[in-house]
């Protein structure tokens, strides 16, 4: 029998931004994609994405599901996802 992890949604997550320059994130299980100017992580409530200038991801760990990601922060937000589906405007238009 395999030993899997088995990321239970939290009903809370917590963001953290300090002076637009630090983004720490908890509930997170893991990240799509990064470089200096966008991340995508997968998190317990959906897709998050912190856009901005210089970023660098300080601290990851999936164990603990914590991320912390520092530079000049321009925008943090969720995308919606239902079902393993994103949800959204354009989806709901071309069901």
């Amino acid at each position: 029998m395999e030993d899997k992890k088995i990321n239970k949604v939290s009903s809370n997550q917590n963001i953290i931004m300090e002076n637009r320059e630090k983004v720490s994130v908890t509930g997170v299980i893991d990240i799509h994609s990064f470089d200096d100017e966008l991340v995508l992580a997968q998190t317990d409530l959906g897709i998050l994405t912190i856009k901005g200038n210089d970023l660098k991801m300080n601290k990851l760990n999936l164990d603990n599901n914590e991320l912390i990601v520092e530079g000049q922060i321009v925008a943090v937000a969720y995308s919606d996802i239902t079902n393993g589906k994103k949800s959204g405007f354009m989806n709901k238009l071309f069901k």
